[in-house]
């Protein structure tokens, strides 16, 4: 075979080994050729995500991520990546799919609406607690000022500031007046003098103030009929002259024992200049050289 023969036959070779390569590339980049190559090979698989299998649930993800609400007011289901997975709130926590994604999923009841998920987990109660999450009220009706916090079945007690009354539908202290179940007259030991106009049918005035009759430092206003009490602090006592607290000494009745002043007088430290001071030290010192 002469060499021209030759290299024809390798050109020829070479063209043809190259056109196969670049096929089977193309074949594997272009789905539609690949589809005509393979008619079992759909077209839509290479645009579509691989789906992962779901995790053992009764339930589907609506979207791929979130969380979602069931029946179940203390119960949701998060969804990650398509994968369902049910979750249930501690008790005395409900789901609340109002949350945001970075909050807590699990919340106080009053911050949840609950409609159309009535169900709930059986309660875990404890020996101090009725849930093992949440906020209680301490006593009854007559007894307002105390309330526990209850965190994995344990109680932590708390009192509010005095003269106010747990309500445990908004979770906070209020006055006495404005918690439903409390009878402020009762829990504060005062009744609001009735008024003529009242007895007239025509009703309160808006406030009226009254000292306390066992405490010259408290005194109680009277909002529509209802007291709320109040306190003026050490050393000072509502004078009902002016509706305003004041110096003790101000307020006929309420100024302090003889004996009272007398111990405190002689229990006050006269307070000591700093030349009064120095001077003392000097004289001291200068008994010491002699």
């Amino acid at each position: 075979m002469s060499s021209s023969s030759s290299t024809r036959l390798s050109t020829i070779l070479f063209v043809g080994v190259a056109s196969f390569l670049i096929l089977q590339v193309y074949g594997q980049r272009n789905p539609f050729f690949s589809q005509q190559q393979n008619r079992q090979q759909p077209l839509a698989q290479s645009n579509q995500p691989t789906q992962k299998p779901i995790l053992k649930s009764s339930s589907q993800c609506p979207e791929p991520y979130g969380r979602f609400p069931t029946s179940q007011c203390d119960a949701y289901i998060e969804c990650i990546d398509g994968q369902a997975e049910e979750k249930l709130c501690a008790d005395g926590l409900l789901f609340n799919p109002a949350a945001g994604i970075h909050a807590f999923p699990c919340q106080y009841p009053i911050d949840v609406d609950c409609q159309g998920r009535t169900t709930l987990q059986p309660a875990q109660a404890t020996e101090d607690c009725p849930h093992q999450y949440g906020y209680y009220k301490i006593g009854d009706s007559k007894n307002c000022g105390q309330f526990k916090n209850c965190v994995d079945g344990r109680a932590f007690v708390f009192d509010c500031p005095e003269g106010l009354a747990f309500d445990e539908t908004k979770y906070r202290c209020d006055w006495a007046d404005q918690v439903a179940d409390c009878d402020a007259e009762a829990y504060l030991g005062f009744t609001c003098p009735q008024e003529p106009d009242a007895r007239s049918g025509l009703g309160f005035s808006e406030y009226r103030y009254f000292r306390s009759p066992v405490d010259c430092s408290k005194y109680f206003v009277c909002v529509e009929g209802r007291p709320r009490a109040y306190s003026c602090g050490e050393d000072r006592a509502f004078n009902d002259l002016i509706n305003a607290c004041d110096g003790i000494e101000n307020v006929t009745g309420c100024e302090p024992s003889p004996s009272v002043v007398a111990y405190q007088k002689s229990s006050n430290v006269k307070p000591v200049n700093l030349n009064q001071q120095q001077k003392q030290q000097s004289s001291f010192q200068t008994q010491r050289r002699g």
